[in-house]
């Protein structure tokens, strides 16, 4: 299903981005479409929004009242755009690829740093400066402690994942053996 809901808000993504490429307004749309994404997943609206006997048209009054003033005229239209087709519901997907997109077009990458210990902010930073120089993005790093990895770090940058754990590192060996 998450597969569907990609397909289905990506055009909607890709429009909102080019829109607020052209605008200038990318930092806005990003706070707008967040908006809209933690609305369509309050529990009462969603089923509210699920429910096929509440009309299209008070469907859109109520979330247009809900909304007021927090989404510009072109947020409203979104919202109406999402409502007519009946697309309300990955609004959180678009955000997500809309955050992607941005990203992408900042030459920005959040990399996620798992360890064995908790990390000093020298350390992060010593990440992130490798990390730029060989992805040529600006880095922001998130981490947490695992414990399980014994020793070391594991990076996961988009689609490169770096496991210089100890644990890995047995992994690694164990399938060499046959283990």
């Amino acid at each position: 299903m998450a597969g569907d809901n990609t397909t289905i808000a990506r055009p909607y993504a890709e429009a909102v981005f080019a829109r607020a490429e052209e605008t200038a307004t990318l930092d806005k749309w990003s706070e707008q479409l967040e908006y809209l994404a933690v609305i369509v997943v309050d529990p009462q609206l969603a089923g509210v929004i699920a429910d096929p006997l509440f009309g299209r048209d008070k469907l859109t009054s109520l979330l247009l009242e809900i909304v007021g003033d927090d989404l510009d005229l072109e947020g409203k239209n979104l919202v109406k755009l999402l409502i007519e087709n009946n697309r309300l519901t990955v609004s959180p997907d678009i955000a997500e690829m809309y955050e992607h997109l941005k990203a992408e077009s900042q030459r920005r990458m959040t990399v996620h740093v798992r360890s064995a210990y908790v990390l000093q902010p020298t350390q992060i930073n010593h990440i992130a400066d490798a990390l730029k120089a060989r992805l040529g993005r600006e880095i922001t790093i998130t981490s947490e402690k695992d414990s399980s990895l014994i020793g070391g770090i594991h990076i996961r940058a988009g689609d490169i994942v770096i496991d210089g754990s100890i644990s890995g590192q047995l992994q690694q060996l164990a399938n060499e053996l046959g283990i």
